[in-house]
């Protein structure tokens, strides 16, 4: 039996990425995974990858509202509350001072500030005792690199809620966390590597560069520490431990799954 044998999770992004190897880490350790994403196409491939006894995919937008009802109607109608949250889904755009625009603002804060607010203010009612919240925070939000203003703004925010969170559902026994990936090999990353810019993307190849010439997967893992670029397994190995007993003495923290890449 695994870890989280007979629990149900919610993984919001979870149609590729870190999103998707989280969804199937969890389903390997026996938890019902609703994975919701904006591409119904990856969706569909997520949850044949998985199973369908291990796996619903609810299309939908964190941004919206009513995509966030849709989702946790369909988890309600389980009947079987709710132990596991990832809050994962996320925009990534990135503009120096001179060239944000008010579009710009608005979209990142949209989905990765607002976006995650409801989408964990809307599980409070589903949350069983002794659930786990995880929160994806970022690397970025502790450093300085040009053009990730808005982005690492929004996951410093990210991080901020966990501590807050943390502390008020503490007495329901909900424990709260974030984890900070580092550069990850995901399909984001590919785009970056091919365009130097990645809108709206699930998942932020954080460390990424968004001006110049083009940057090379060798040329980010020669900035970690040991000496790759992550893998989207090695977040979901993180995740994992986040939302089963292992770390029941875990609350309010952040960990980082960057190689080293902000440690040393």
């Amino acid at each position: 039996m695994g870890q989280l044998e007979g629990r149900t999770a919610v993984v919001t992004g979870g149609g590729t990425g870190i999103g998707l190897a989280a969804a199937v880490r969890l389903a390997a350790e026996g938890a019902h995974v609703f994975i919701t994403g904006r591409r119904e196409a990856e969706l569909d491939r997520a949850v044949e990858a998985i199973g369908p006894e291990r796996a619903t995919a609810v299309a939908g937008d964190i941004s919206d509202p009513a995509d966030l009802d849709r989702l946790y109607d369909a988890v309600r109608a389980r009947g079987r509350g709710l132990d596991v949250l990832f809050a994962n889904a996320g925009s990534a755009s990135f503009a120096t001072l001179e060239e944000s625009t008010e579009d710009h603002v608005d979209r990142i804060f949209g989905v990765n500030v607002r976006g995650t607010v409801f989408t964990v203010q809307k599980a409070l009612p589903l949350l069983n005792d002794r659930a786990s919240v995880i929160l994806n925070s970022s690397v970025r939000a502790d450093d300085g690199v040009a053009a990730f203003g808005a982005y690492a703004a929004s996951k410093a925010a990210i991080r901020s809620f966990a501590r807050t969170w943390a502390n008020e559902l503490k007495d329901r026994g909900v424990r709260v966390n974030a984890i900070s990936p580092g550069t990850i090999d995901t399909p984001g990353l590919d785009a970056v590597v091919a365009t130097q810019d990645v809108p709206d993307a699930a998942d932020v190849p954080d460390g990424s560069a968004v001006a110049g010439p083009p940057v090379t997967k060798a040329q980010f893992a020669a900035a970690v520490p040991l000496g790759r670029i992550g893998r989207a397994a090695e977040v979901a190995d993180a995740v994992a431990f986040l939302a089963s007993e292992q770390s029941s003495f875990v609350l309010g923290a952040n960990l980082y799954v960057d190689g080293g890449e902000n440690q040393l």
